[in-house]
């Protein structure tokens, strides 16, 4: 038989699917990260459970591998002082004239609009091991950034 007229499945023209990207490096959380995480776990797994379409479930399962590897791999990080900057703080800080403050967390429990940046964001990079009082370098300027307070947020730590 020509090859004109086989049939030939739809399979075949599909892009393949490809595993969520997990970020490079360690996987740093805070104990609110942990929590997250280990929720999301819970959700996805009743979602696949309550699923028949194959299509459905097989896109549920593939977010599922990603957070059991994202969960089985968090490094809780303990509570931050009040003197550094590290994963955890509530940091108030002036930039270009403004004062704004941030919390760093880790890559999976970041959402800027409530001011929750993950710790390998450009910003949160020049932050961290920084003391109050103390001017950074950000953006190609010398004196960006001047951090006004830090402490740890409580909001992450539970």
């Amino acid at each position: 038989m020509s090859v004109a007229f086989r049939r030939e499945s739809d399979d075949e023209h599909k892009e393949p699917e490809f595993e969520l990207p997990i970020p490079v490096g360690p996987n740093l959380v805070t104990p609110r990260g942990l929590r997250l995480l280990g929720e999301e776990v819970a959700r996805i797994e009743a979602a696949v459970a309550a699923t028949e379409a194959e299509e459905e479930r097989k896109k549920l399962q593939r977010r599922l591998r990603y957070f059991h590897t994202r969960h089985a791999t968090a490094e809780v990080q303990p509570a931050p002082g009040d003197a550094v900057v590290a994963i955890g703080s509530r940091v108030t800080f002036t930039l270009n004239g403004g004062e704004r403050s941030l919390t760093v967390v880790g890559h999976d429990e970041a959402d800027p609009a409530r001011s929750h940046i993950a710790f390998s964001a450009p910003l949160a990079r020049a932050l961290m091991s920084a003391e109050v009082g103390e001017t950074l370098e950000y953006q190609g300027r010398e004196d960006a950034i001047e951090i006004v307070a830090t402490r740890a947020d409580p909001e992450v730590q539970a």
